[in-house]
């Protein structure tokens, strides 16, 4: 019997704010817009990088495309006139360039298959 009375209490309990807002003179007005104006949208990021300064160059049939961000080279893209481009990219910052076949944004797959 207790548990019923809670039960009917606690239903009733959200209904009573209506019915507080109705005896103190109706329906409450919304909040006026000039007391909470609208939120101003972002400002621009300025942390974004710049975009990269690309320099084409070309020896004989192989073709070079020097990639430097403020003027600091970090990435070499080498196009031959046979067989696929590769890339040599400075991944320290240090002047040393590693070579890689795939483009620096992607990243293969790698699952481990069998163990021996």
């Amino acid at each position: 019997m207790r548990m019923n009375w809670l039960l009917v209490v606690l239903l009733l309990l959200p209904c009573g704010g209506a019915y507080a807002a109705e005896a103190a003179g109706g329906v409450q007005s919304p909040v006026p817009a000039e007391k909470f104006p609208p939120p101003q949208p972002p400002a621009e990021s300025t942390d974004r990088l710049p975009a990269p300064q690309v320099t084409i160059t070309t020896r004989g049939t192989t073709r070079y495309e020097e990639y430097r961000v403020g003027g600091v080279l970090y990435m070499i893209e080498v196009i031959p006139e046979k067989g696929p481009p590769y890339y040599l990219i400075d991944r320290r910052g240090t002047g040393q360039f590693s070579r890689s076949n795939i483009a620096p944004q992607m990243s293969p797959p790698m699952w481990l298959i069998k163990r021996f």
